[in-house]
């Protein structure tokens, strides 16, 4: 978490808290669409944040599904129990990895446009409505806040991660654009190769790493990864949420690196 970030989540944090739960639905504007999440039992405390802030907006989803591991039942804090009903659902799978945050949703709404969030982060204002703007402009496009480029060298070798350059550019067209789950993606129907929900598959071959699951699953299935050009300001990190972060561990050791590797010789695609 960067220095900066810390009042400013601060406040928000301190904003949310004081909210009562009649405050976040009363005439809102219903958008026909499910942000699916995942969490780790560290972040149970803090989630009912994550969530008022996506609640936060005019435009709200019809539904959030937080898929948890049934090991939770029994430590789910009031904060978050007490918001289960029409617009919160708790779905246990025997999922317990990253790729969470999406497959059981996949399976249960494969005809609902699903946006992927992350359980350690406050979604700015519009954060909904302009991913789903861009999605009515691409239907059939996955559309995502933030990105990478999958990198090679000369002679068609993958880059360390590290060297993916973070895009910016919403012009860019490119196979080898990565969404990066954490900011926001929108993965419209039947956008995923039907190899998704493979669970021995993605277990052995992308353990730690959901994201570059789910790339090959979209290249696989040709279907475009845009970058949204109207975005919310960045999601803000949860003061105390970051002790444990599996992204840092993916960067530092190269892991993103490692299982895109596999993942290409898996499924014989030699470069995006």
């Amino acid at each position: 978490m960067k220095l900066k970030e810390y009042f400013p989540s601060f406040i928000q944090s301190f904003r949310l808290k004081g909210r009562d739960q009649a405050y976040f639905f009363e005439h809102k504007n219903i958008l026909n669409v499910i942000v699916s999440l995942t969490a780790i039992e560290s972040r149970l405390d803090k989630l009912h944040l994550v969530l008022k802030s996506i609640w936060d907006n005019n435009d709200i989803p019809k539904r959030i599904v937080l898929n948890l591991h049934p090991r939770f039942k029994n430590k789910l804090p009031p904060t978050l129990s007490e918001l289960e009903g029409a617009h919160f659902e708790i779905h246990y799978t025997e999922l317990d990895c990253p790729h969470a945050k999406l497959v059981p949703s996949l399976k249960r709404f494969s005809d609902d446009c699903i946006i992927s969030c992350d359980d350690d982060l406050l979604y700015q204002k519009n954060w909904l409505k302009l991913l789903y703007e861009a999605h009515l402009k691409h239907p059939k496009a996955i559309i995502t806040n933030q990105s990478r480029i999958i990198s090679y060298d000369n002679a068609q070798h993958i880059l360390p991660y590290t060297q993916w350059r973070t895009s910016y550019d919403a012009s860019i067209q490119s196979d080898a654009l990565l969404p990066i789950g954490s900011s926001g993606t929108l993965y419209p129907p039947s956008s995923l190769y039907h190899e998704v929900l493979n669970e021995e598959l993605f277990l052995k071959l992308c353990p730690k790493a959901d994201d570059l699951w789910f790339k090959m699953m979209s290249f696989l299935n040709k279907t475009d990864s845009i970058l949204a050009e109207n975005r919310a300001k960045p999601a803000l990190p949860i003061i105390g949420s970051q002790q444990i972060s599996l992204s840092s561990t993916n960067i530092k050791e190269d892991k993103n690196r490692v299982q895109w590797l596999a993942l290409s010789k898996h499924f014989n695609v030699n470069r995006l």
